[in-house]
């Protein structure tokens, strides 16, 4: 039985025990009429529990058994009670034995598996959920179900734009299924995990409105946020720091989770002083609030990177053409990180910058296989926030990849490129913080640096 459903089946026998109590008065009163409509109150919850119970324990359940008796004994009572036969605390007494095997039964021979829901909105963010999945998945007492949800882009207006459903871009490993399939107020899951925290508040993508952390909370115990994103490690104890990174924490998903789960002991740190002075003045919020909301465990897409080991790689044939030398040896491969923020802040200036970099990896591609893997949002953000950019960007993509000479990675598995480059060079990012987990080298891009003139090849 789901832990909801047992909390239910409790509650209600206190509810009967409660009805017992009004029995008793009403029958030491003389109010013959409410003690015999009581009663069938009483049997009309006492036959919607059992068929409760059975459904999900089977008609063998002792509890099951129990209700039937019980229901015998208030149709008894009933009837004795319409002859004016009945002694008020004989009554109350028989009702009380049963209703306390009832109890005991439902209490410690019934048992609870917990039910997960995991809601990823976009495949190339599922590491950050993945190593808890698993961790539920594996669990024999615990049912975990994977239901990716639908996002928009969002127009310059702010206006839902083009929808995204990217069901089938999982791993195989991962059983997914899909969000209209799965009756969120009838099954009332126990936990449901997010990795988008910002509801309507972010201005380039939404996910279905249906799915805001704010509405979510109606339909489960406990509301889990975990961040698809990993920051650089910053100092708590200073003002600077917790300036540059408070936007990360101060949005929806933060505020209305029951439980937030970030990268390191550090991290909530920051985030407690954060939240504590952002909704300072709102009782209830306080330091040991947060302090008992936001759990430092670590972030699962560390997890990811650390286990993914390159010998279990599949790459694409395309990718071999370009990494694999014509004696067959294999060059080195630089992952070429590009990211939205640093795009926004430079604008046209970063479009050169790009330029200029293929250029250098052009003319070295017999030696170094470049692999760019682009933000997944870079083109929905031109779209919604930088148009006049859209057209030049999407056009050095088509070139790039009918080139052929670099990779270009879109897919949802940023693990993979981490494993297989040799070494990173791009914007800061939360992959920085991955690819440095690794050991391996890395290099952040300055956009005011440019080696060289464009030219046709790149």
């Amino acid at each position: 039985m789901r832990r909801f459903q047992k909390k239910q089946a409790e509650d209600f026998v206190e509810l009967l025990g409660q009805a017992h109590e009004e029995i008793k008065k009403s029958i030491e009163q003389k109010n013959t009429q409410a003690a015999l409509s009581l009663l069938a109150d009483c049997q009309e919850g006492a036959i919607a529990l059992g068929e409760l119970i059975e459904k999900a324990e089977g008609e063998d359940a002792g509890a099951v058994r129990l209700l039937e008796e019980y229901c015998e004994r208030v149709y008894r009572i009933h009837g004795e009670l319409s002859s004016y036969s009945v002694n008020a605390d004989k009554a109350y007494k028989m009702l009380r034995q049963s209703l306390l095997k009832i109890k005991n039964s439902v209490k410690n021979e019934i048992k609870t598996r917990l039910e997960v829901v995991f809601l990823p909105y976009k495949a190339a963010m599922w590491d950050s959920l993945e190593s808890i999945w698993k961790a539920a998945d594996e669990d024999p007492e615990c049912d975990a179900y994977v239901i990716p949800i639908p996002y928009y882009d969002k127009n310059p207006d702010e206006s839902f734009g083009e929808i995204h459903y990217e069901l089938n871009q999982y791993p195989e490993y991962v059983p997914v299924i899909r969000y209209e399939d799965y009756d969120f107020e009838k099954r009332h899951p126990d936990v449901i995990f997010i990795h988008n925290p910002y509801d309507k508040c972010n201005y380039v993508t939404s996910v279905e409105p249906f799915f805001y952390s704010l509405n979510l909370k109606k339909f489960t115990d406990k509301l889990v946020y975990v961040p698809y994103f990993i920051l650089g490690e910053a100092d708590p104890e200073k003002e600077e720091d917790l300036d540059e990174i408070s936007h990360f924490c101060t949005v929806p998903g933060v505020v209305n989770a029951d439980l937030i789960i970030v990268q390191s002991e550090n991290m909530r740190e920051i985030y407690i002083k954060i939240m504590t002075k952002f909704m300072a003045g709102q009782q209830g919020f306080g330091q040991k609030y947060w302090e008992e909301k936001i759990l430092g465990l670590g972030s699962p897409k560390i997890d990811r990177v650390l286990t993914t080991k390159k010998k279990d790689l599949e790459l694409p044939d395309e990718w071999l053409k370009v990494i694999l030398k014509p004696d067959g040896s294999r060059k080195r491969i630089i992952f070429y990180n590009t990211c939205v923020t640093a795009l926004l802040k430079h604008s046209e200036k970063y479009l050169v910058k790009m330029q200029d970099t293929f250029r250098i990896f052009y003319e070295n591609r017999e030696e170094i296989a470049l692999l760019w893997r682009p933000h997944p949002l870079m083109q929905a953000t031109l779209s919604s926030l930088r148009q006049r950019l859209l057209e030049e960007y999407m056009e050095m993509v088509l070139r790039y990849r009918e080139e052929g000479w670099g990779i270009y990675d879109d897919t949802a598995d940023v693990d993979r490129a981490v494993e297989l480059s040799d070494g990173y060079f791009g914007d800061w990012s939360s992959v920085v913080q991955l690819y440095q987990e690794t050991g391996k080298p890395v290099m952040i891009q300055d956009v005011e640096i440019i080696m060289g003139q464009e030219n046709d090849a790149g």
